[in-house]
């Protein structure tokens, strides 16, 4: 594990502020296969009752010659030792005009 933190100010703003998502990056050191099964990646977590909509969630593998390959929500990749994935989850929508 390289780096787990919160995904600060991802939240969607409003009256509530919506939920911080997450970022976790892990490094392979042997070669792998790894999957993803996420959602939120093209519609962003919509707000409520004009609250904004919270920050959509990404995913790259960051190979170890620095190339960066940005993944889709669902699928199964090869990693080389070195490699990183790097995953940040969306964040809820804010509630309520700011």
């Amino acid at each position: 594990m390289r780096e787990y933190r919160i995904r600060k100010d991802s939240g969607g703003k409003g009256r509530q502020k919506g939920g911080d998502g997450t970022v976790r990056e892990i490094e392979t050191l042997a070669p792998a296969r790894m999957s993803l099964l996420s959602d939120r990646r093209k519609r962003a977590p919509y707000g409520l009752r004009g609250g904004k909509d919270g920050e959509r969630g990404r995913a790259f593998i960051v190979r170890r010659n620095a190339a960066r390959e940005e993944l889709a929500s669902k699928g199964s990749w090869l990693l080389e030792a070195g490699d990183r994935v790097r995953i940040e989850t969306p964040s809820g929508g804010g509630f309520g005009k700011p």
